[in-house]
């Protein structure tokens, strides 16, 4: 039995986590879990999983933590050192889910000849693309993408060589506000923009999703994880959420990635790979479905996809400062502090005001730069919390 760690346990990747291996049961031995603050949760987890060492990464929660675990035998840690200690265990895999910036270093961490990371984490390609792919070929570190969008083109790739694809195409749902003008969008509060139509996420991606920063982040990961060209990606809107991606071959052929909009199918995939395991997800009935339907991302009305695409155009450190002032605006949108294009227009002023730079070439490198666009952000969020009221 292969050993598995869930860094981000607590999260919604780690709930689908735990749904896949309740399917296969003897598919892993869980070695060690990763949480962020709930300590409680995070014992129920490594408890529920059988977990040999469990760390949250709030060093106030350890004492919680430990009298959660008493009389378990679950060893436990608190801390940013302890969340490395998790990702450094002896383990054939590790799922890579802690949201933001926080997953990068243990993430790199976990590196190891012939180990195994699914990646969930966005920021690690976003805001160090060029190194971590780097670091990962120098380790021999393979890496799987669990996004359903990255693993959907993962898997559309086999159908050709390389240097035979002509294009890479992203699909979006299109969010909450699909259907909604730009003045409606623009009043727009937080528990409208939470209410995604498809997919049960956090909050910060929910938002993401209906802003469509989400598709332009995505766009920034495929081209490190598929050693592609800013002109040969693209994203569509498919409402239906089942087209998960696709690869234009120059024959003229298209190869899709499709299944119904459950993180469980992906993940799977990665645990199982090259083998495939049975789940309990629901499955695809094209019948019942009926349809298929596809439309251009409008950008006058979701300009945060304009402005992901001209920053994977011009890399350097654009796309640490990207995901850096994104992360700020997003959050201050969710406190009520800015309106809902308050967010673009942060993540855009502050790229004017950090214009250029070298992409990162270590942890600490992509750690500087996105503190640097956090404090720009931050502080912009006055005048834009101005406009707002």
């Amino acid at each position: 039995m292969k050993r598995l760690s869930v860094l981000g346990a607590t999260g919604s990747i780690g709930h689908s986590v735990r749904k896949v291996l309740a399917d296969a049961p003897d598919l892993y031995r869980v070695e060690a879990v990763v949480g962020g603050r709930d300590a409680a949760a995070l014992a129920e987890t490594a408890r529920a999983l059988g977990a040999s060492f469990a760390a949250v990464a709030d060093p106030a929660a350890g004492a919680a933590l430990r009298e959660a675990l008493s009389g378990t035998g679950i060893e436990s840690g608190a801390g940013p050192e302890a969340v490395l200690e998790a990702a450094r265990r002896d383990t054939d895999v590790v799922v890579s889910a802690i949201v933001g910036c926080a997953g990068l270093a243990p993430t790199v961490a976990a590196f190891a000849p012939g180990r195994r990371i699914a990646l969930a984490n966005k920021e690690c390609l976003v805001a160090a693309g060029a190194f971590f792919m780097a670091e990962a070929a120098r380790l021999e570190t393979e890496l799987l993408p669990v996004d359903s969008e990255h693993n959907a083109i993962f898997q559309a790739l086999a159908a050709g060589p390389q240097r035979a694809v002509e294009k890479i195409t992203l699909t979006a749902s299109g969010g909450p506000f699909r259907l909604k003008s730009r003045e409606e969008i623009a009043r727009a509060l937080p528990q409208d923009a939470l209410k995604h139509p498809n997919w049960n996420m956090g909050a910060k991606v929910t938002i993401d999703s209906a802003t469509l920063m989400n598709k332009g982040l995505e766009l920034i990961e495929a081209q490190h994880l598929f050693s592609v060209t800013a002109e040969q990606l693209d994203a569509v809107v498919h409402a239906e959420s089942v087209v998960h991606g696709l690869v234009s071959f120059i024959d003229g052929s298209v190869t899709a990635g499709l299944a119904l909009p459950d993180m469980c199918v992906p993940i799977a995939h990665c645990l199982a790979y090259p083998e495939r395991v049975a789940t309990s997800c629901r499955k695809l009935d094209l019948v019942a479905l009926g349809r298929l339907s596809f439309e251009a991302p409008d950008v006058a009305r979701f300009p945060a996809l304009a402005l992901a695409r001209e920053v994977l155009k011009q890399g350097g450190v654009a796309a640490t400062i990207l995901n850096a002032a994104n992360e700020i605006a997003v959050a201050a949108y969710l406190d009520g502090r800015i309106g809902f294009y308050g967010i673009t227009d942060i993540v855009a002023a502050t790229l004017d005001r950090i214009n250029g730079g070298p992409a990162p070439s270590s942890v600490a490198d992509a750690l500087e730069a996105d503190q640097l666009g956090r404090r720009t952000a931050s502080g912009l969020l006055p005048k834009f919390a101005a406009k707002a009221s």
